[in-house]
């Protein structure tokens, strides 16, 4: 989610209106609204986030969709952890999608991190960032955040708090000083008279405690499920195939629908003659929306045959000339015409590219739109009934979702209802405002008198996408007498600038880095790890070539331009000495390095890679260092970092989004190339270092050194610069 798209959380301050007390009252019925949802008979709640049941079984609710990732198992370790649960009874599950699981401490967290002031965010009563949240509404799941924000704002505080109530009730009932007493496997144990106290005997009088707002929390030094490789708590569910997704949902008498939205974005549906619809075998009825048509069956290949039948008008919206290459031309005029939207950086660029005797290297770069590809196309079932809507799917927002249902509808939000589910994966594309199947799938509902599955085809996800910005960069720098850059400039145009998102890592005495914002007819959102993929990119290759001008070694030359004693220096010497950089490599082989820090996440990459005899990349290792200060789970750290560069290399050897007469020319995974296994490193090396710095993100980071680690190693073995993506073909 770039600058623009968290604007929302910047703004959300705006939103407040009423004194401290009136925001208290406010937070603590938000509270007892989350106990009332929640909470059934013997069963205890603390905060909301926790239910402990009278049989010792805990119940964490998540705020975070389950897109795969993996998160709502580090979730539950951190608040086991701190709460000295006993890991076999800890369920973790979807938050209701209402106002009451508002997630305050994301919120703190995401404003901290995008307004660059955190002291004076963290700073601001718990109850004016609650209602800030709620005002969102902000349920979100992106940015690698989960366990950076909620994990350590939310579930290990919530964690100690109710660990500390825990105790404070036993040493009542017991007679005895809290200082006496331990906490292990769900009990509190008094060692001198060998008592223990069930979590679940003491649940009841303990949620009736004020849970304090600074528990002491463990020294991690005594951690026993924080930092292990504990199996994920889904996996059961997706192996014996109980997970339920949004295109699993079955209700009774529901029906299924596909839809055609315009090809050209911006167009608008001018006619269509229902009829060759209507006369395929179970297809009952055809819904014209404003820019769409949708064909409503009793089962989804009928719908997609009463689909394809039709021959639907529409109007191009004054982009039919839009073109890849009429983008790029347009970049390139901005940056003529010296139309700058934003500018950051720091130091006397223009002077430092003047330094006498400098050695100036540009070079240009040019990237296209990305696709999510998601492993399940978008699929969200609908039902109106009785003036109630009910939505069943899985987006990464749910509460936000429920609230564009209840704009698309006309209904009020006690009578809308949206039901979080599992889904088959994201990357940033199930983000509700960027999302049209909601309004969709709405609009259906609000006409029929029975339930709606609503299920886009792959070409329609393919064509329909909201995709990572097409974007190019004119990178400028000087490379003075002493081997060390004087001055850099980065030049770059996309729809969006990439402060606060795309970290410069690099000490050099002048960097700018200068917006020349252009916007299509496409929809652009996040794509994961959001601007750092292209920028990323930019950054490691031209390091690459600067190394090259001033006749050093790549991996030697970033270090002179990192601070000594910092993690990244750290990182980039971890990875080269794994990978063995400077060791021989057989013929026609080539070493590349990168190194790149977002979401707090530092990752270096070394890839050993050649050309097969047609020309296309072969990629034979992959080595990555980390540090995301600490890992809560390595094993599925790993994943996620082995998943993420796989999904970097996939973007640099096959996929891109074209556009030609406005419209998208890719359709499906025929055009839009996936890697296979075929093509992917016979080995993926991850290693973390476990710094002690404030925890990063992991479900992103992995992703943007990778096409820049390929593209270097294939520079080594070929001599050939690679500046724009995909690589077809090197000649």
């Amino acid at each position: 989610m770039g600058v623009k798209r968290r604007a929302f959380l910047i703004g959300g301050a705006a939103l407040v209106g009423g004194g401290v007390f009136a925001l208290k009252w406010l937070d603590h019925s938000a509270s007892e609204d989350a106990v009332a949802l929640t909470t059934g008979k013997g069963e205890s709640s603390f905060g909301g986030w926790l239910k402990i049941a009278e049989d010792d079984s805990i119940t964490v609710y998540s705020p975070h969709a389950d897109i795969g990732q993996g998160s709502n198992t580090g979730l539950g370790q951190m608040l086991a952890e701190e709460l000295d649960a006993d890991w076999a009874k800890v369920n973790v599950v979807a938050a209701p999608a209402e106002k009451a699981f508002a997630n305050t401490m994301l919120g703190q967290g995401f404003l901290g991190e995008m307004s660059g002031h955190p002291g004076v965010i963290n700073a601001l009563p718990v109850a004016l960032l609650s209602f800030i949240a709620r005002a969102m509404p902000l349920q979100i799941t992106g940015g690698s955040s989960a366990l950076r924000f909620t994990g350590q704002r939310t579930m290990q505080v919530l964690g100690a708090a109710t660990r500390k109530a825990l105790v404070e009730t036993a040493a009542k009932r017991l007679g005895v000083p809290e200082g006496e007493l331990t906490t292990a496997e769900s009990k509190v144990v008094h060692a001198k008279t060998g008592k223990s106290l069930r979590y679940g005997e003491l649940a009841a009088e303990a949620a009736q405690r004020s849970l304090t707002d600074e528990p002491k929390l463990k020294d991690p030094k005594t951690y026993r499920l924080i930092g292990k490789p504990i199996q994920r708590l889904d996996t059961p569910a997706k192996v014996n195939g109980t997970m339920q997704y949004g295109m699993d949902v079955q209700l009774p008498d529901m029906r299924v629908a596909t839809i055609m939205a315009a090809p050209i974005r911006g167009g608008k549906l001018i006619s269509v003659d229902q009829a060759p619809a209507m006369a395929v075998k179970g297809v009952e009825k055809v819904i014209k929306l404003e820019n769409a048509v949708a064909v409503v069956a009793k089962g989804y290949w009928p719908a997609l045959q009463g689909l394809r039948a039709l021959s639907p008008k529409f109007s191009d919206g004054g982009n039919g000339a839009i073109s890849t290459a009429s983008i790029f031309a347009a970049h390139d005029a901005l940056r003529k015409a010296g139309k700058v939207e934003s500018e950051a950086g720091e130091g006397d660029v223009e002077a430092g590219l003047k330094t006498s005797g400098a050695k100036r290297v540009e070079a240009d770069f040019r990237l296209p739109f990305l696709h999510h590809a998601m492993m399940e196309p978008f699929a969200l079932t609908a039902h109106h009934k009785d003036g109630k809507l009910d939505i069943w799917g899985g987006l990464q927002d749910p509460l936000a979702t429920k609230m564009a249902a209840v704009k698309f509808s006309g209904l009020s939000a006690d009578d809308v209802t949206f039901h979080p589910m599992a889904s088959g994966g994201s990357f940033g594309r199930r983000l509700p405002m960027y999302v049209e199947i909601v309004e969709q799938v709405t609009k259906l509902a609000m006409q029929l008198p029975y339930p709606v599955k609503l299920i886009w085809s792959r070409e329609e996800e393919v064509t329909q996408g909201a995709y990572r910005p097409q974007s190019s960069a004119h990178l400028t720098a000087a490379i003075g007498k002493d081997g060390k850059i004087a001055a850099w400039r980065n030049d770059y145009a996309q729809t969006e600038g990439i402060e606060g998102e795309a970290t410069f890592i690099y000490d050099l005495p002048a960097v700018s880095r200068r917006l020349f914002k252009h916007e299509s007819n496409q929809t652009t959102g996040a794509w994961r790890s959001v601007n750092s993929t292209q920028h990323g990119f930019y950054n490691e290759c031209f390091m690459d070539e600067l190394a090259a001008a001033a006749g050093a070694d790549p991996v030697e030359f970033r270090a002179r331009h990192l601070k000594p004693g910092s993690r990244h220096l750290a990182v980039l010497n971890e990875v080269a000495q794994r990978s063995g950089w400077g060791t021989p490599l057989p013929a026609g082989v080539g070493r590349g390095v990168a190194i790149v820090e977002s979401f707090q996440t530092i990752v270096g990459q070394v890839i050993e890679a050649s050309v097969k005899d047609d020309g296309t990349p072969k990629i034979h290792k992959v080595y990555a260092v980390v540090d995301c200060g600490r890992t809560v789970n390595p094993s599925n750290g790993e994943n996620q970092i082995q998943g993420g560069i796989v999904m970097g290399l996939s973007t640099a050897v096959g996929e891109a989004i074209t556009l030609e007469k406005g419209a998208v020319v890719q359709s499906n995974f025929g055009d839009y190339p996936i890697l296979k296994m075929e093509g992917a490193p016979a080995s993926i090396d991850v290693h973390f270092l476990e710094s002690g710095a404030p925890m990063g993100g992991l479900g992103e980071p992995g992703v943007p050194p990778s096409a820049p680690a390929l593209a270097n190693a294939l520079f080594a073995a070929t001599g050939k610069r690679i500046r724009s993506l995909p690589i077809v073909a090197i000649s």
